[in-house]
C-alpha cells in the first residue's frame, strides 16, 4: 500500500470514528426507569406484562435501557398509579384505565364499556380504528401516554354468597365492583363497594360483602373464593374483554430516542401478547378445578341482563350528554362494536357455535 493511501485511509478511519462515537452514545443512552404495576406477582398473567415487558427492553438495548418493575403497592398505591406517572414520581405504569373512573369517566373506556367488545375488538378499534389515538389525545390532558399492555379477556360475572335469579334478588345487595360497572349495577338496587383484591376473599368470608368480581378462573382460583363464596355466575355482561394499558409519564416519552421508543413499542406488544395467552390457556383447566371441588357455576339470568341492558343505556345517555371526553370514544366504539358483530356472527360465532355443539363427538 502507498504512503499517501494509507494516510487518507487512516485520515477517513480516524474522522469516522470520531464521529460515530457520539452518534452512537446519543441513540443508546443509559438509561434507567421505575415501572410500577397495580397487581401483586401472584397474578402471574397480569405481573409478567410488568417484569416481562422490563425484560424484553433490557435484553434488545445490552442493557443500556432498563426498567425496574415493581409490584402492587411496592412504590405507590394502586389506585394512586396514573397520578404517580403523570406528577414523575415513576415513569411508567402498568394498570387498568377504569380505575380512575371517579377522576373522570372517560378513562373506563380505556378497559371496557359494558355490552361492548370483545378481546379482538378491542385490540383491532385501538390498532386499526385509531382508538389509541383517540385514548392518547385524551390522556395527554392528564400528562400520560399509553401503550396497550395485554387483555384479562372476557370475565365471570362474579362469586356470590347466595343465588341470583331476579333483579329482585340484587335489591341490597354489597358488591365487590367498582367504576361503570359499578354506577350500572347501583341502578339495579346493588351497593357497589371498592375495595382491593387483597381484602376479597377476607370480606367475603366475613360477610361485609355478599359477592365479588374480580377477573376469571385463573386469578381466582388461587384468591381461593370458592371456599367463602360457592355461586359462580357467568354470562358477564360488562367485562366481555378488559384492556389494561402500561401508562409513561408524556414526557419521558417525548424524551426518548426514536429507536428506544420503538423497542419500548416492540416489548409491551409482546408482553401484552403473553397476557392474552396466558389467561386463554389457564382459564379452562382453572374451571374444570373448581367445578370438581364444589363451585356452583351458574348463568345470570334473562332478566338480569336484560335490566342490566336498560340502566346501562341510562348511564350512557347521561354521559353522553354531559362528558364531551367520554363521548368522542363511546361514539367511535360503539361504531365499530355493531359493524364488528355483524361481521362476527358469521365468521366467529358460526364457527364456535359449531364446534360446541360438536365437542362432544370431537
Amino acid at each position: 500500500m502507498k504512503r499517501r493511501t494509507f494516510l487518507g485511509t487512516m485520515g477517513i478511519g480516524a474522522t469516522a470514528s470520531v464521529i460515530s462515537a457520539p452518534a452512537i452514545a446519543q441513540s443508546a443512552p443509559e438509561i434507567t426507569w421505575r415501572l410500577q404495576s397495580a397487581f401483586p406477582t401472584s397474578f402471574e398473567a397480569l405481573y409478567v406484562a410488568t417484569s416481562g415487558m422490563a425484560k424484553y427492553v433490557e435484553e434488545m438495548t445490552d442493557g443500556r435501557f432498563r426498567i425496574q418493575p415493581f409490584a402492587a403497592g411496592e412504590i405507590v398505591a394502586g389506585g394512586q398509579i396514573v397520578d404517580a406517572v403523570a406528577d414523575g414520581t415513576v415513569e411508567m405504569g402498568h394498570t387498568a384505565s377504569q380505575y380512575y373512573h371517579g377522576k373522570d369517566p372517560a378513562f373506563s373506556l380505556g378497559t371496557l364499556l359494558p355490552f361492548g367488545l370483545n378481546t379482538r375488538m378491542m385490540d383491532a378499534w385501538q390498532m386499526q380504528g385509531g382508538g389509541l389515538d383517540l385514548l392518547n389525545t385524551f390522556y395527554a390532558k392528564h400528562g400520560i401516554f399509553a401503550l396497550p399492555g395485554g387483555n384479562v379477556t372476557s370475565q365471570m360475572g362474579g362469586w356470590y354468597r347466595k343465588e341470583i335469579n331476579t333483579v329482585a334478588d340484587l335489591s341490597g345487595l354489597k358488591m365487590r365492583i367498582g367504576g361503570l360497572p359499578g354506577s350500572i349495577m347501583a341502578k339495579m338496587g346493588v351497593v357497589p363497594t371498592a375495595i382491593p383484591g387483597s381484602d376479597v376473599y377476607v370480606s367475603l368470608e366475613r360477610g361485609t360483602i355478599d359477592a365479588a368480581e374480580f377477573t376469571g378462573p385463573y386469578d381466582e382460583e388461587r384468591m381461593g373464593l370458592s371456599k367463602v363464596a360457592p355461586y359462580y355466575y357467568y354470562r358477564n355482561w360488562w367485562e366481555g374483554q378488559a384492556a389494561v394499558h402500561y401508562f409513561i409519564n408524556k414526557d419521558k416519552w417525548a424524551e426518548l430516542p426514536a429507536n428506544y421508543q420503538a423497542i419500548l413499542r416492540a416489548a409491551a406488544a409482546m408482553a401484552a401478547n403473553q397476557v392474552v395467552t396466558r389467561y386463554d390457556y389457564g382459564n379452562p383447566d382453572a374451571l374444570v378445578r373448581l367445578i370438581a371441588g364444589g363451585t356452583q357455576l351458574r348463568p345470570l339470568s334473562d332478566e338480569i341482563l336484560l335490566a342490566a341492558l336498560a340502566a346501562s343505556k341510562e348511564v350512557y345517555a347521561d354521559l353522553n350528554a354531559t362528558n364531551p371526553e367520554w363521548k368522542i370514544l363511546y361514539d367511535s366504539i360503539v361504531e365499530y362494536r355493531n359493524k364488528a358483530y355483524a361481521w362476527w356472527q358469521i365468521s366467529d360465532l358460526s364457527y364456535d357455535s359449531m364446534m360446541v355443539s360438536l365437542r362432544s363427538q370431537l
